[in-house]
């Protein structure tokens, strides 16, 4: 088993600059279940999120002379394959109604979060993945990649506000979807 550390994968960024097709295809399927965690989140359905590994893929290995050995690979995989995931959500952009507004306050969860620690990680992903893709953007990068409304505001070339807007309606999303496929369940189960 290769691991991020080991000579292994050193050799295999190696092969992969000098484009060495065994060495990069041995590396995609080393990383192809990691960087399809991270696309399938950004993507409205698998295919989408093959569509966009792949192209990931397509610029990891083209810019592969352009990484850090300092720093992790595995880190330097997810930041590519997000930027793709948001190129994909750019290009589909002129698409998709863009809502704007000004939001003081982010609601929280609130009693959704209890639900939540019940719903088993593939139901949340399949809402997740229901959202608008400006909504589904914003609450990956802000709730599951970390990122501040001012950073995703610079990357999406909105405002912070519509950031904040943006996440405050998919968490609402969330819960109405969350409310429902609980309620049918107590009504199937209460039968």
């Amino acid at each position: 088993m290769h691991t991020e550390g080991s000579e292994s994968l050193s050799g295999l960024l190696r092969g992969c600059a000098k484009e060495d097709r065994t060495s990069q295809k041995q590396l995609y399927q080393l990383f192809y279940g990691y960087a399809m965690s991270v696309c399938i989140r950004y993507c409205k359905n698998r295919d989408e999120a093959l569509e966009v590994l792949n192209d990931g893929f397509m610029k990891i290995f083209t810019k592969i002379h352009k990484y850090d050995p300092e720093k992790s690979f595995k880190g330097w995989v997810r930041k590519i394959m997000i930027h793709t995931a948001l190129d994909q959500y750019r290009r589909q952009l002129k698409y998709a109604e863009v809502r704007t507004g000004d939001i003081e306050q982010q609601a929280g969860l609130s009693n959704g979060e209890n639900v939540l620690q019940q719903l088993a990680y593939e139901d949340l992903l399949a809402m997740v993945q229901r959202l608008s893709p400006v909504y589904r953007t914003v609450f990956n990068l802000h709730v599951i990649d970390g990122y501040t409304h001012e950073e995703i505001a610079e990357i999406l070339e909105i405002s912070v506000g519509t950031s904040k807007s943006n996440l405050f309606k998919a968490r609402a999303n969330l819960q109405a979807m969350i409310k429902t496929n609980f309620q049918d369940e107590y009504a199937r189960q209460g039968r």
